[in-house]
Protein backbone atom coordinates (compact mmCIF):
# COMPACT_ATOMS: atom_id res chain seq x y z
CA UNK A 1 0.00 0.00 0.00
CA UNK A 2 1.16 3.36 -0.82
CA UNK A 3 -0.08 6.68 -0.75
CA UNK A 4 1.11 10.13 -0.24
CA UNK A 5 -1.64 12.10 1.78
CA UNK A 6 -1.08 15.86 3.74
CA UNK A 7 -2.80 15.67 7.57
CA UNK A 8 -4.78 18.46 9.17
CA UNK A 9 -1.88 20.36 10.44
CA UNK A 10 -0.18 20.34 6.48
CA UNK A 11 2.40 17.60 7.50
CA UNK A 12 2.86 14.95 4.70
CA UNK A 13 2.01 11.04 5.60
CA UNK A 14 2.62 7.87 4.10
CA UNK A 15 1.46 4.72 5.83
CA UNK A 16 4.79 3.73 6.20
CA UNK A 17 5.28 6.22 8.96
CA UNK A 18 2.20 4.53 10.66
CA UNK A 19 4.45 1.45 10.87
CA UNK A 20 5.59 0.24 14.60
CA UNK A 21 2.18 1.72 15.68
CA UNK A 22 -1.03 -0.01 15.69
CA UNK A 23 -3.65 1.78 13.63
CA UNK A 24 -7.59 2.77 13.08
CA UNK A 25 -8.03 4.09 9.69
CA UNK A 26 -11.71 5.66 9.04
CA UNK A 27 -12.80 6.93 5.76
CA UNK A 28 -15.50 9.64 5.41
CA UNK A 29 -15.85 13.31 4.68
CA UNK A 30 -16.80 16.50 6.73
CA UNK A 31 -20.11 16.98 4.60
CA UNK A 32 -21.47 13.80 5.74
CA UNK A 33 -24.94 14.01 7.17
CA UNK A 34 -24.44 11.10 9.60
CA UNK A 35 -22.08 8.09 9.27
CA UNK A 36 -18.82 10.17 9.69
CA UNK A 37 -19.84 12.09 12.83
CA UNK A 38 -21.82 8.88 14.56
CA UNK A 39 -18.20 6.82 13.64
CA UNK A 40 -16.33 10.15 15.05
CA UNK A 41 -18.03 9.90 18.25
CA UNK A 42 -17.69 6.75 18.42
CA UNK A 43 -13.75 6.54 17.94
CA UNK A 44 -13.34 9.37 20.07
CA UNK A 45 -15.71 7.21 23.30
CA UNK A 46 -13.53 3.97 22.36
CA UNK A 47 -9.87 6.15 22.38
CA UNK A 48 -11.58 7.56 26.01
CA UNK A 49 -12.39 3.80 27.12
CA UNK A 50 -8.47 2.95 26.03
CA UNK A 51 -7.11 5.36 28.81
CA UNK A 52 -3.44 5.64 28.53
CA UNK A 53 -3.44 2.78 26.02
CA UNK A 54 -4.89 5.50 23.00
CA UNK A 55 -1.57 7.14 22.69
CA UNK A 56 0.07 3.93 21.13
CA UNK A 57 -2.57 4.12 18.24
CA UNK A 58 -2.29 5.79 15.04
CA UNK A 59 -6.12 6.86 15.07
CA UNK A 60 -6.52 8.48 11.26
CA UNK A 61 -9.64 9.56 9.04
CA UNK A 62 -8.82 9.78 5.43
CA UNK A 63 -10.86 12.30 3.43
CA UNK A 64 -12.80 10.98 0.23
CA UNK A 65 -13.44 14.46 -0.87
CA UNK A 66 -10.71 16.53 -1.37
CA UNK A 67 -12.55 18.84 -3.69
CA UNK A 68 -14.16 20.26 -0.25
CA UNK A 69 -12.03 19.14 2.72
CA UNK A 70 -8.72 20.92 2.68
CA UNK A 71 -6.50 20.54 5.26
CA UNK A 72 -7.79 23.54 6.99
CA UNK A 73 -11.57 22.57 6.77
CA UNK A 74 -10.74 19.01 8.33
CA UNK A 75 -8.86 20.74 10.77
CA UNK A 76 -11.81 22.63 11.90
CA UNK A 77 -14.21 19.70 11.23
CA UNK A 78 -11.89 17.45 13.34
CA UNK A 79 -11.61 20.02 16.22
CA UNK A 80 -15.03 18.46 17.34
CA UNK A 81 -13.38 15.12 17.90
CA UNK A 82 -11.12 13.70 20.36
CA UNK A 83 -7.38 15.80 19.39
CA UNK A 84 -5.75 12.21 18.54
CA UNK A 85 -8.13 11.89 15.23
CA UNK A 86 -5.73 12.78 12.29
CA UNK A 87 -7.50 14.21 8.83
CA UNK A 88 -5.43 13.03 5.94
CA UNK A 89 -6.56 14.62 2.62
CA UNK A 90 -5.22 15.29 -0.91
CA UNK A 91 -5.26 14.85 -4.11
CA UNK A 92 -7.69 12.61 -5.53
CA UNK A 93 -5.41 10.52 -7.06
CA UNK A 94 -3.59 9.61 -3.74
CA UNK A 95 -6.73 9.29 -2.32
CA UNK A 96 -7.89 6.70 -4.82
CA UNK A 97 -4.50 4.89 -4.27
CA UNK A 98 -5.22 4.89 -0.43
CA UNK A 99 -8.67 3.38 -1.22
CA UNK A 100 -7.64 0.62 -3.67
CA UNK A 101 -4.89 -0.08 -0.81
CA UNK A 102 -7.39 -0.37 2.22
CA UNK A 103 -9.76 -2.16 -0.33
CA UNK A 104 -12.69 0.72 0.53
CA UNK A 105 -14.53 2.26 -2.32
CA UNK A 106 -16.16 6.07 -2.50
CA UNK A 107 -18.07 7.79 -5.23
CA UNK A 108 -19.43 11.21 -5.86
CA UNK A 109 -23.17 10.94 -6.14
CA UNK A 110 -24.92 14.04 -7.60
CA UNK A 111 -27.50 15.65 -5.37
CA UNK A 112 -29.72 17.97 -7.01
CA UNK A 113 -27.47 21.36 -7.71
CA UNK A 114 -24.52 19.56 -4.95
CA UNK A 115 -23.17 16.03 -4.13
CA UNK A 116 -22.62 13.34 -1.47
CA UNK A 117 -20.17 10.84 -1.46
CA UNK A 118 -20.88 7.12 -1.15
CA UNK A 119 -18.18 5.15 0.74
CA UNK A 120 -16.76 2.42 2.93
CA UNK A 121 -18.28 2.79 6.52
CA UNK A 122 -15.99 0.60 8.59
CA UNK A 123 -13.47 1.35 10.65
CA UNK A 124 -9.99 -0.77 9.81
CA UNK A 125 -7.69 -1.85 12.34
CA UNK A 126 -4.09 -2.55 11.43
CA UNK A 127 -1.36 -4.15 14.10
CA UNK A 128 1.73 -1.80 15.07
CA UNK A 129 4.07 -4.69 11.93
CA UNK A 130 1.13 -3.22 9.34
CA UNK A 131 -0.78 -6.65 9.07
CA UNK A 132 -4.70 -6.10 8.72
CA UNK A 133 -6.17 -7.05 12.30
CA UNK A 134 -9.97 -6.96 11.38
CA UNK A 135 -13.03 -4.40 10.52
CA UNK A 136 -15.58 -2.52 12.86
CA UNK A 137 -18.40 -2.50 10.78
CA UNK A 138 -20.83 0.11 10.94
CA UNK A 139 -23.48 -1.82 11.65
CA UNK A 140 -21.78 -3.96 14.31
CA UNK A 141 -22.90 -3.90 17.71
CA UNK A 142 -20.35 -1.76 19.47
CA UNK A 143 -20.18 -3.42 22.22
CA UNK A 144 -17.44 -5.46 20.60
CA UNK A 145 -15.25 -2.42 19.20
CA UNK A 146 -12.96 -1.98 22.04
CA UNK A 147 -11.83 -5.70 22.35
CA UNK A 148 -11.32 -5.54 18.66
CA UNK A 149 -8.85 -2.68 19.37
CA UNK A 150 -7.19 -4.29 22.29
CA UNK A 151 -6.81 -7.11 20.22
CA UNK A 152 -4.10 -4.96 17.44
CA UNK A 153 -2.50 -3.50 20.69
CA UNK A 154 -1.36 -6.77 21.69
Amino acid sequence: MAFDLTDHRGNQVRPTDWLRRPTIVFFGFTWCPDVCPTTLIDISGWLEELGADAARLNTVMISVDPERDTAVVLAEYLSNFDPRIIGLTGPLSEIERAAAGFRARFEKVPQGSDYTMDHTAGVFLFRADGSFGGIIDYHEDRRFALPKIRRVLE
